[in-house]
């Protein structure tokens, strides 16, 4: 059994402890910043610290990213009200599914995978609004820093008009901020049911991404078991074969959590001031990109 074997040969890895004394170093450099927030709990601190490996130095880098891309993304970061029709009516058009085991290695899986297969109905900048809404309502709630993060992509339904819906600007927004300023350790990335569309795809994306995070990538045509040597099956949710529950019960869950996080939303915290800011701002946001797939060549 390729499984057993596989899973018999995994170990947790290990998770370095954050110190208080870093996040007392990094709440000082963060109280000079006058264009970044204040009132920022000690879990923030301490999971950015945790993905930067303990380097305080690439710590205030990846902050100062995080805040300020936020505030370059109001598509994506402001009006995030969970009762706003378009929020729910994303709920019912895609599953985002944080899956509630770990791997052996103690990474957690997040998949992704449309509900609702038609192309009028797939909107990128409501996905990724709400996508980032369960982001963070995960960032506030799971207290315990893991090993990585695993994404597993499901490509079931999805055609060559879904790609044509695809902003460039948004997806460029999307993607720097997933690989520069999100905290997560990113170790594996996985599409399954990989149709022939993935090609272009990724020669799409490929220029937005960067060199360690394109080699993470391992896809999985339709009726392969491959992923299995990377997740084991039974974390998943059953659809996939695994003991995880229902994923529309898994769904509900992360949707009652982000509902109950509305007053939070409405805060609008997590975003630089440029307003505030001392000095001159560092260049970080790449140049703006006009148009969509539409206009591209997709022969």
């Amino acid at each position: 059994d390729l499984q057993a074997y596989v899973g018999s040969h995994r170990r947790p890895e290990k998770v370095r402890m954050v110190s208080q004394d870093d996040v007392t170093s990094i709440r000082s450099w963060l109280r000079k910043q006058a264009h970044l927030p204040q009132t920022i709990d000690d879990g923030l601190l301490r999971r950015f610290v945790h993905c930067c490996d303990g380097s305080l130095e690439r710590t205030k880098t990846a902050l100062e990213l995080f805040f300020c891309l936020r505030a370059d993304a109001p598509e994506f970061f402001k009006d995030r009200d969970p009762a706003l029709p378009r929020v729910q009516d994303v709920f019912n058009l895609i599953d985002l599914l944080p899956l509630p085991k770990l791997t052996p290695e103690g990474y957690r899986c997040f998949l992704y995978r449309l509900a609702d297969t038609d192309p009028d109905k797939f909107h990128f900048v409501d996905y990724v609004k709400t996508f980032f809404m369960v982001g963070d309502t995960r960032i506030r709630s799971e207290t315990e820093l893991v090993a990585g993060e695993v994404p597993i992509f499901d490509m079931t339904g999805y055609t060559l008009r879904h790609l044509t819906r695809l902003p460039l600007p948004a997806l460029r927004k999307y993607m720097q901020y997933t690989q520069e300023a999100h905290p997560v350790k990113l170790r594996q990335i996985h599409i399954i049911n990989a149709v022939p569309l993935l090609d272009k795809v990724l020669t799409f994306i490929r220029p937005f991404m960067k060199s360690e995070v394109a080699a993470m990538i391992h896809v999985h045509p339709v009726g392969s078991e491959s992923l299995y040597k990377f997740v084991p099956r039974e974390i998943l949710p059953d659809e996939y074969g695994g003991i995880a529950g229902p994923a529309k019960e898994i769904k509900e869950r992360w949707k009652k959590k982000v509902e109950v996080e509305r007053d939070w939303f409405g805060l609008n915290e997590w975003m630089a001031d440029e307003s505030k800011r001392i000095g001159k701002r560092n260049g970080v946001l790449r140049p703006p990109m006009e148009g969509s797939f539409r206009s591209l060549s997709i022969d």
